[in-house]
């Protein structure tokens, strides 16, 4: 593979020239797109506007050694302050449509995921109202096998189209082959998923819709607005991360600019104008005091990108 530093001006002009329906630009403010909003920019970022685009990005991505950033909705993103030193990717709205033939919901992969559990509930379809619950695309949601009351991504994913940067394919896979498991896939940062497949059930329209609603007013009162990325760590084995994150006294625990939440433990909070190392050291910091109060060990849910070291608990 061709290694070194890209000519990001050079690439940049190359795919404003192939990509007539997408937009590229330099040095563009990506911690703005997250749902934290700190952090830096990414040295290139495209928004492709259609599938024509997107086969000619994957056609001048492959075979390259550039680092690739899948963005998504960036609900589940802490961008380093010093940015994201590569190509960050999203899809536009051409990749936000759902087709439902009831009872398989076809959906683009930008799709936000609240929206398709609307219109699911609204076509009498069970077995998606969860996902009104979830701030990130669909497929974000299918990287992450996100989930929520109950049930996940695995329980209504029938396959999935994947374009894959780094090798210029195509795939498309079925529900074996993600190997879904929690919070996890194996897909990787340069895959993109263009668009899935989910099979639900039929169901009554009126007990959807109030499920939706139960499921909206369960989030309002037990967890934070603001900016915050949802729950910061995953839940280990037969315990749920919030409630060791409160035993360990972390409640209102704050440093610079984050704070963990009074309302939820395990969620993190960003002042407007703040750091992300602020939010890194204090997930740091919860981690550590959460081991060293029960000896569990605590893993981010949170997706880091842009600093330059691993995740990890100890000073």
């Amino acid at each position: 593979m061709p290694r070194g530093r890209p000519d990001w001006a050079g690439l940049a002009e190359s795919l404003r020239s192939k990509m007539p329906d997408s937009t590229v630009a330099l040095g563009a403010p990506l911690g703005a797109l997250t749902t934290y909003r700190v952090g830096g920019p990414a040295t290139l970022l495209v928004e492709v506007g259609s599938e024509r685009d997107l086969r000619r990005l994957a056609a001048e991505t492959a075979s390259k050694d550039w680092p690739i950033l899948v963005v998504g909705l960036g609900s589940n993103l802490l961008v380093g302050d010093s940015g994201f030193d590569g190509l960050a990717l999203r899809l536009g709205p051409a990749f936000a449509v759902a087709r439902i033939e009831a009872p398989v919901v076809t959906a683009g992969g930008a799709t936000p995921m609240p929206v398709l559990a609307r219109q699911c509930a609204a076509a009498a379809l069970g077995g998606f109202s969860w996902a009104v619950g979830v701030p990130g695309s669909v497929g974000g949601a299918v990287c992450m096998n996100a989930g929520g009351h109950g049930s996940d991504m695995r329980e209504v994913l029938r396959r999935v189209e994947v374009a894959d940067l780094a090798t210029g394919q195509r795939h498309c896979l079925g529900l074996e082959d993600l190997l879904l498991g929690y919070r996890s896939s194996v897909l990787e940062s340069s895959q993109v998923v263009v668009e899935v497949e989910l099979m639900l059930r039929a169901g009554d329209r009126e007990h959807e819709e109030r499920l939706i609603r139960e499921v909206v007013r369960w989030r309002r009162r037990n967890q934070p607005g603001g900016a915050n990325a949802g729950s910061v760590f995953m839940n280990p084995p037969g315990d749920f991360a919030g409630r060791l994150v409160e035993a360990a006294g972390c409640k209102g625990l704050r440093h610079g600019s984050a704070s963990v939440s009074e309302l939820h433990a395990n969620f993190i909070g960003a002042d407007h104008g703040g750091a992300s190392v602020d939010v890194l050291s204090l997930m740091r910091e919860v981690a550590r005091r959460v081991e060293a109060h029960s000896g569990v060990r605590l893993h981010p849910e949170t997706r880091l990108v842009g600093f330059e070291e691993p995740f990890r608990s100890d000073p």
